[in-house]
């Protein structure tokens, strides 16, 4: 429990040097019929990039893990876009298959934003992203490299489905743990969609009973997660797990997938 606990502080250095990007998002998002697809990897500055921006429109996404010496799907990338680069992003929706965190950037706000332009803070990101890089050492290059020992491990027959926020700390060490044993899933993102929302979920700004914007994106997730907004929560379909404290999580997930 103590070595979970650090984790968790670093993951919250980590978003603090992010600068808070990847907590607010819509509650309203342009959900597209088809599932995007993100061939990425948790600890990668670049990746990370596109995931606060699928925070900020609130969009659901399956995710592929790729960490560096993982087998699953890094295969997949290289036959699909005929290099190994990430992240990756197949939008079957628009027929697109994208490299390069901006261009997918560009793309996801002019199919699924509001107005179908980049806004400026989000058009021109350095082309090296030294404040990533830091982010990344300061969570211990986790979500980096693939568990060698689960390297031939068939990945499970149903996605996972992570609710989630890329800022969240505990979400993170769950996210990492995900990458590394390259557990496919799909992210659910219920970012914050406004000032009531804000805190962590036993002691938010606005006190009493949570109650989500009407309409909301968030409103209309409390049923699948049992009416409690909290992250992160995990359900795994292949054995009818529902967990979300984040070291119960990261401790399932070890056992069920990370044991050999």
């Amino acid at each position: 429990m103590v070595i979970h606990q650090i984790k968790i502080l670093q993951s919250v250095a980590t978003s603090i040097v992010e600068g808070g990007r990847g907590v607010t998002g819509t509650p309203f998002p342009n959900q597209p019929d088809k599932p995007l697809k993100l061939y990425e990897f948790e600890g990668s500055p670049f990746s990370r990039r596109v995931r606060e921006v699928l925070t900020l429109l609130n969009l659901d996404v399956e995710i592929y893990p790729c960490p560096k010496g993982g087998q699953k799907y890094r295969a997949i990338v290289k036959e699909k876009g005929g290099k190994l680069q990430f992240p990756f992003l197949i939008d079957e929706n628009t027929g697109d298959q994208l490299y390069e965190s901006q261009k997918i950037i560009h793309h996801l706000f002019k199919h699924y934003g509001k107005t179908g332009h980049t806004p400026e803070k989000y058009q021109h990101y350095p082309k090296i992203p030294v404040i990533g890089l830091i982010a990344t050492l300061l969570n211990a290059a986790r979500g980096v490299w693939v568990n060698k020992k689960i390297i031939h491990r068939a990945a499970p027959e149903q996605l996972l489905e992570l609710w989630s926020f890329e800022a969240s700390p505990y979400s993170r060490v769950v996210r990492d743990i995900l990458t590394e044993l390259e557990i496919p899933y799909v992210l659910h993102n219920v970012s914050k969609e406004r000032w009531q929302d804000m805190g962590p979920a036993i002691l938010r700004l606005k006190p009493g009973p949570y109650i989500p914007l009407a309409g909301g994106k968030r409103d209309k997730m409390l049923p699948m997660m049992q009416g409690k907004m909290q992250v992160p929560y995990l359900v795994d379909p292949n054995t009818g797990i529902h967990l979300f404290e984040s070291a119960q999580i990261v401790a399932y997930l070890k056992k069920q997938y990370g044991e050999v």
